[in-house]
């Protein structure tokens, strides 16, 4: 398709993607409903700029178009229409004896590290989606958010994450894998706190595992020698909370596109874990749903086949259709593991999500317990 058009692509990659890409399969229920890859060229390019907008517009008067843009009426509205219970898929029990069992398959060599995530979801839910989108980014500020609407579905993610860039010969990717929460009221506790995850020694080792594997997947597509670690453990801090990031370079082989690289690396690791193709067998064993776009990107190509493209997490999916509404979260399981912590990360990691759908002060949400809601036809 960019070969075709040699113009700017937007879109996304899910996370089930990865059934083309190794001989995997998935059958959970996926009540969302994005597909699994969707491209489109764009009628109107918007380029934000330290001192400049750049208005890229094809066959369309650009003074006109900025005037219908900040006249755009918008105030007033609210992002959710009306209340509707919040239920969680797995019980805090079931969820703790799952990190259990993960555990044990590490314990036994099966895997190093395993991103497991739990679902949150409503039904019948009435949205505004821009709006909450906007409530969202208040909340919590991130530098590779995106809005991002395909038919009737939606994604609203505030993602702090880059999964990869292109840009000329170069890739680059930033993994995170390491979360502290911070300190709402006392600076001198939220900078201990921040100190604590730089010296944490799970964080740490469940980060670095990430970062041999992302080398690992650059390396078949890098020419040799010219991967490398730029940042090892860098601590980033965010609303909610700290986090540990590293950055991992190479240079592209000349004989490659950026297809490959794509290739190469998806899904990536920070959401997968060690070694890929394994984890991502067990995580379809454990998890109840697919996930969808969750864990997949969303990003564009630049006509000169740059591009940059996001993780996507801390993000709300909806279906307007079905009125089904959603958000994952999770972390990265090693045998240092607490199961007890680990589900308070899962928490912690949906809180921005919880303060627009006003459930911050609730201290947990009902769970499924012996329910389950097939999706609808349609969904």
């Amino acid at each position: 398709m960019h070969a075709e058009h040699g113009d700017w692509l937007f879109g996304h990659l899910g996370y089930d993607l990865k059934n083309e890409l190794f001989p995997l399969t998935s059958e959970h229920p996926d009540p969302v409903g994005f597909s699994d890859m969707f491209f489109f060229v764009p009628e109107v390019v918007i380029l934000l700029g330290k001192d400049a907008i750049h208005i890229g517009v094809h066959g369309d008067d650009h003074a006109k178009l900025w005037e219908a843009i900040v006249n755009q009426p918008f105030a007033g509205w609210v992002g959710v229409q009306s209340p509707f219970q919040t239920w969680q898929r797995f019980s805090k029990p079931e969820y703790i004896g799952i990190i259990e069992q993960l555990k044990q398959h590490i314990l036994r060599g099966d895997c190093y590290e395993i991103n497991f995530c739990q679902q949150f979801y409503g039904e019948n839910v009435k949205l505004i989606p821009l709006r909450l989108y906007e409530e969202l980014c208040a909340a919590s500020p991130n530098p590779f958010s995106a809005y991002y609407k395909c038919i009737d579905k939606y994604l609203l993610c505030a993602s702090p994450e880059r999964y990869l860039r292109k840009e000329g010969d170069r890739l680059l990717s930033q993994p995170i894998k390491g979360t502290m929460a911070r300190h709402k009221f006392d600076a001198s506790q939220d900078e201990q706190r921040k100190e604590q995850l730089q010296k944490s020694a799970k964080d740490r080792s469940e980060n670095v595992m990430v970062v041999d594997l992302v080398r690992n997947d650059l390396a078949m597509v890098c020419e040799e020698g010219s991967v490398q670690v730029d940042e090892l453990f860098g601590i980033y801090s965010f609303p909610q909370v700290h986090q540990m990031i590293s950055t991992i370079s190479g240079t592209l082989r000349n004989d490659l596109s950026w297809v490959d690289a794509i290739k190469a690396t998806f899904p990536m690791g920070s959401m997968t874990g060690a070694p890929k193709r394994r984890v991502m067998e067990l995580i379809e064993k454990y998890e109840a749903v697919k996930r969808g776009i969750f864990s997949g990107a969303v990003g564009y190509i630049t006509p000169d086949a740059d591009f940059d493209f996001n993780v996507v997490i801390r993000s709300i999916l909806y279906n307007e259709t079905t009125g089904y509404v959603s958000w994952l979260a999770g972390g990265g399981i090693t045998f240092y593991s607490d199961p007890q912590q680990e589900y308070e990360e899962s928490l912690l990691k949906a809180k921005a999500i919880r303060q627009v759908f006003g459930e911050a002060e609730k201290e947990s949400f009902r769970d499924v317990e012996a329910r389950w809601n097939k999706p609808t036809e349609g969904q």
